[in-house]
């Protein structure tokens, strides 16, 4: 017998419960089932006006869902997470509904599955989602060869200063993703957040600038290393990743080849670090982007898939 919960924040025991079953369900499927912005507010209880739901069972928690309806434009999204020894009992099925019935009839829900998991598109494909839209992972070897960056004239780069750069970054982040629904209307809180994350180094957050204004970004990021948190990159349990985090250029330098030779700086220093391979996020519609990172030795390994109610 089940128990649905539905907590606006959670208390520290919850918290421990959800990341145990977060932990459970990664071991077993090889991809973390929430995704970074879920697993950070996750660990502060939660972020208003987001829900979560807790599917208990003789006292443990065996499913976990999170709704986050803080998005205008793209409409309430959710995750969720089923305990492996509990599949196949409508568990997934009763998470689901709740999220329908909580966002009532002026709103389609969208589902992410971090990676192909086929049990997921068949839930969502039996309740009347379908597939929108897909992130590609894309990986490649830092063993192979990286060609030194190529920058444009008057550019210089540095490394990023906490409690200096925040405001300047978030303009040139922004504007640069102005029409990206994850990336384009982030917040000094949400920055300072990740800034207090085991994984950040400002020494791996790179930035360009002319003329002494910020113009291009890219901060990377390492998985799994001294006990960090391995975020929602597939399959890494055993050894650390790099990850290309962001790359960002300023609309007014769009065209000059800063996006590329700024991957390229922060894969040296990846490198440099001892790391043996970097992974990166892409939409799969972006092909423009997709063709870059081929060409700088990028391939593709796996898939999240985001479905929407019809």
């Amino acid at each position: 017998m089940t128990t649905l919960l539905r907590r606006e924040r959670l208390d520290p025991d919850e918290i421990h419960e959800v990341t145990g079953l977060v932990d459970a369900v990664t071991a077993h499927d090889g991809v973390r089932p929430l995704s970074e912005h879920v697993m950070l507010h996750l660990r502060y209880g939660g972020d208003t006006p987001a829900r979560n739901f807790l599917l208990r069972e003789a006292d443990a928690t065996v499913g976990y869902a999170h709704l986050d309806t803080t998005d205008a434009v793209e409409g309430a999204s959710a995750e969720l997470a089923v305990h492996p020894q509990h599949r196949g009992r409508g568990n997934g099925r009763q998470l689901v509904e709740a999220l329908i019935a909580e966002i009532g009839d002026n709103q389609r829900l969208r589902l992410w599955s971090h990676g192909a998991h086929s049990g997921a598109a068949h839930l969502a494909r039996s309740m009347g989602f379908e597939r929108e839209r897909v992130l590609w992972q894309m990986r490649r070897s830092l063993y192979s060869p990286i060609d030194d960056p190529r920058w444009p004239p008057k550019i210089t780069i540095r490394t990023f200063e906490v409690g200096q750069d925040e405001e300047a970054w978030l303009e040139v982040n922004n504007r640069a993703f102005a029409e990206h629904p994850d990336q384009g209307m982030w917040t000094l809180d949400d920055l300072r957040m990740r800034e207090q994350e085991p994984w950040f180094d400002a020494n791996g957050f790179f930035l360009a600038e002319s003329d002494g204004k910020l113009v291009g970004f890219h901060w990377t990021k390492v998985h799994g290393a001294q006990g960090v948190d391995h975020d929602h990159a597939h399959d890494h349990a055993h050894e650390p990743i790099g990850e290309v985090y962001v790359v960002g250029v300023d609309p007014s330098m769009q065209g000059r080849q800063l996006g590329p030779a700024l991957t390229l700086r922060g894969l040296q220093h990846l490198r440099s670090s001892g790391l043996s391979q970097v992974m990166l996020y892409v939409d799969e519609t972006n092909t423009n982007a997709i063709r870059t990172y081929e060409r700088l030795g990028f391939a593709k390994w796996d898939v999240d898939v985001c479905f929407l109610q019809q």
